[in-house]
């Protein structure tokens, strides 16, 4: 089974687990060793599932004590989405289009909100995916952290809860975009455009940047 499908299996039943145990805001989740016992799958997997759950501010890990279901409050619509992404893999379509909308939104916002650090944040990524490259690995987690920390940059935490999900749960796709010929060096050149964009203000022009970066990525 592909990586990506048994990654989503494996959030699935933990949700599962979740409404099997009935289990509700504040409640204690089972260890990482019961549900790898549980799922029958390696505790490195559990541990992956769970780091993208508490990225939605869904559980959150206290030291010593284990993890723990939070308030819903705000997080209500991120659920929701979580669970369309969950449980319809024809929606692919659907989220890519949603997350360019919510990306070129952050981004708007970004033009006039994003900090001296974030702007040197976006240049460091840029920066060592190039020496990623060079090295011959593909640079999938600074793509990630790049767009990211364009969305952090707009300063709105629910838009950046929105797009998480939409992107964290395919890291896959977004793996295999990279593995394209050529690909890894364009990126980090529409990287640069975008970064640069930014650094001016130019709404416009960084609209643009990444309208074109994302029709090219395909992901």
């Amino acid at each position: 089974m592909p990586e990506s499908k048994v990654y989503l299996e494996i959030l699935k039943q933990i949700q599962q687990i979740m409404n099997e145990d009935k289990l509700k805001a504040g409640d204690k989740l089972p260890s990482e060793r019961e549900l790898s016992d549980r799922l029958q799958v390696g505790r490195s997997s559990v541990r992956e599932a769970l780091r993208s759950l508490e990225l939605l501010d869904l559980i959150e890990t206290k030291r010593g004590e284990g993890t723990f279901i939070k308030q819903r409050n705000s997080h209500r619509l991120v659920e929701i989405i979580l669970s369309f992404i969950l449980r319809d893999e024809a929606a692919r379509a659907d989220l890519s289009e949603t997350r360019k909308i919510v990306e070129i939104e952050a981004l708007r916002l970004a033009c006039q909100r994003i900090t001296e650090q974030q702007l040197a944040t976006l240049q460091q990524l840029i920066e060592h995916s190039k020496e990623q490259w060079n090295d011959g690995t593909i640079p999938v987690e600074d793509d990630y952290k790049f767009h990211k920390t364009i969305v952090e940059a707009c300063h709105n935490r629910l838009l950046l809860n929105i797009w998480v999900p939409l992107v964290e749960y395919n890291k896959v796709a977004l793996h295999d975009s990279l593995l394209r010929e050529g690909r890894p060096s364009a990126s980090i050149e529409e990287h640069t455009q975008i970064y640069e964009a930014l650094r001016d203000k130019d709404e416009e022009k960084a609209i643009h940047a990444l309208s074109q970066h994302l029709k090219n990525s395909g992901f």
